[in-house]
Formats: C-alpha cells, sequence, structure tokens
C-alpha cells in the first residue's frame, strides 16, 4: 500500500543542492521538480541547480558530472560550493515490451555506482511505473508526491554525512 509522505521539517545547514529532471513525462516530472524546490526552499536552501534532460537514460551523465565537478580537489571555495545532494527525477511508463525496464535497471545501477564512488547523497526518484494512474498518485497528488519525499531525503543525507565529516 502507498503510504503519504509524513510532513516534516528538516532544517537545511549551508550547502547547494541541484535537482536533475527528465523532460520525458513532464506533466508528472514538472510536478515532482516544483515540490522538490518547495520542499528545499521551505528548509532554507538558499542554493538550487535544475538542470533538465531529454529522458531517463540521459540523467546518470549529467549527474556524474555533476558530482564530479562538485568534488574536484583543485577547486577553491570561491569557485563552487559542494554539493550537499543530487536529486533525480524522472517518469518512465512501462509499455509493451521490456524497453523500460532496461532503462529503469540501468539507471540505477547508473545512479548508485556514481553516489558511492562520489560519496555524495544522489537521490533516486526516477520512478519505473505501470501506467499513467500511478504516475498522477505519485507525483500530482500532495499527500504521496515523490518530488517532496525526495528533497527530504537529500536534506536528510546530507545532515548524515555532515555529522560524519565532523568526527
Amino acid at each position: 500500500m502507498l503510504k503519504p509522505i509524513k510532513s516534516k521539517f528538516i532544517q537545511a545547514d549551508d550547502g547547494a543542492f541541484a535537482i536533475v529532471a527528465s523532460q520525458f513525462n513532464a506533466r508528472y516530472v514538472d510536478a515532482m521538480l516544483r515540490a522538490a524546490r518547495a520542499e528545499l526552499k521551505r528548509a532554507g536552501v538558499r542554493e538550487i541547480t535544475v538542470v533538465r534532460v531529454p529522458g531517463a537514460y540521459e540523467i546518470p551523465l549529467v549527474v556524474a558530472r555533476l558530482a564530479r565537478n562538485a568534488s574536484a580537489t583543485n577547486q577553491t571555495e570561491a569557485d563552487t560550493q559542494r554539493l550537499s545532494a543530487i536529486i533525480c527525477l524522472g517518469v518512465i511508463l512501462r509499455g509493451q515490451t521490456v524497453h523500460a525496464a532496461h532503462i529503469g535497471e540501468a539507471v540505477s545501477r547508473a545512479l548508485m555506482d556514481i553516489q558511492v564512488s562520489h560519496e555524495i547523497p544522489v537521490i533516486h526518484e526516477v520512478l519505473l511505473l505501470e501506467n499513467e494512474e500511478q504516475a498522477r498518485v505519485r507525483c500530482l497528488r500532495k499527500k504521496h508526491n515523490r518530488g517532496t519525499e525526495a528533497a527530504q531525503t537529500a536534506l536528510q543525507m546530507a545532515k548524515v554525512l555532515s555529522r560524519i565529516d565532523r568526527r
């Protein structure tokens, strides 16, 4: 059963967040993007970078570039602020072939690899859904919007890693 998102307020530490969002299935992804941005702003995040890509398959490349640039050792603090987290938003709707499953698996694997290799939270909300009804519930309805949930997870992970780094 789909659980509603619990409303919780998380105060952001100083940091920058990026959102990489697919343009494909824009109706659903745009709603998640609006919700994620609103939640980050509500938490006090000042720097939010949004990058739009054609589809879900293109998300990992941009995430890898953002993660690499954010962790480059030759950058000074004046050049860039380290990203606290990268949020990935997309909607893949299953069709009559296995194409959607292949895309979903490839994106999932790539995002996990990027997260571990760059030691930056990569929040995976590239949804592989059976139909548009599932997309409406998870993207358009406020109490289940996965964009809000993604932003809350990004904020929580940024805090977890910040606590670890201070030890």
